[in-house]
């Protein structure tokens, strides 16, 4: 039997001055937080594109073309609530696996997204929560005709992780370890003091499973 290909991929929104990283902006100004958004996506396609077992994607916002990463590896996002485009990126990859992470939480490393498609193995879903009550990493094994979990979640809220496994209505998930995303000046201090990569001392490849009722 031969595996269908892993898909991973990494929403970012297009770096640019004064777009943006608004909160950590505030705390930081616009020229360190553009500083801080291309470092961070830089870092990550660095550390994880180079990798043969998956395939990686950039869904990058606003939609233009790219002319900075390979061919054959950007995908539009679309207009929408972060649900809807999440949908419509995960709808419009081929058959296989998938792995979605943020680009703003640059201490993720090839053992985390290998970790994550192991998870979905034996699990619907996997997530890397995040200490703020949202995930810095999703994953779905995906089925045919199979619904994505994101409708009516609340967004950028201490209910978004809940939402999410709510809507996957009981079905077994795996928890990574937790990881910060890197959203305020306070945020950004502890990931440069090398605070930030692993909140609870877990492991790299530690796994956690629960129902997705929560």
């Amino acid at each position: 039997m031969i595996a269908r290909p892993r898909h991973l991929v990494i929403f970012a929104r297009r770096p640019r001055l004064g777009v943006g990283k608004r909160r950590l902006a505030a705390d930081v100004g616009d020229v360190e937080a553009l500083r801080f958004a291309r470092g961070a996506l830089d870092q990550l396609i660095r550390t994880l594109a180079p990798d043969p077992r998956w395939h990686l994607w950039l869904a990058v916002a606003p939609d233009r073309p790219l002319d900075w990463v390979p061919a054959g590896t950007a995908l539009p996002q679309g207009p929408g609530d972060l649900g809807q485009r999440l949908t419509r990126v995960i709808r419009h990859l081929p058959p296989g696996p998938v792995v979605v992470l943020g680009s703003d939480t640059p201490t993720v490393t090839r053992a985390d997204v290998a970790a994550a498609f192991r998870a979905l193995g034996p699990h619907r879903a996997v997530f890397g929560p995040a200490p703020d009550g949202g995930y810095w990493l999703i994953g779905l094994r995906r089925g045919p005709g199979e619904r994505l979990p994101f409708a009516g979640v609340r967004w950028s809220t201490p209910d978004t992780l809940s939402d999410t496994l709510a809507r996957l209505e009981g079905s077994p998930v795996a928890m990574l370890r937790l990881q910060e995303d890197v959203d305020d000046g306070p945020a950004l201090k502890r990931y440069r003091a090398g605070g930030a990569p692993n909140l609870r001392g877990q492991s790299d490849a530690s796994l956690e499973t629960r129902s997705g009722s929560h």
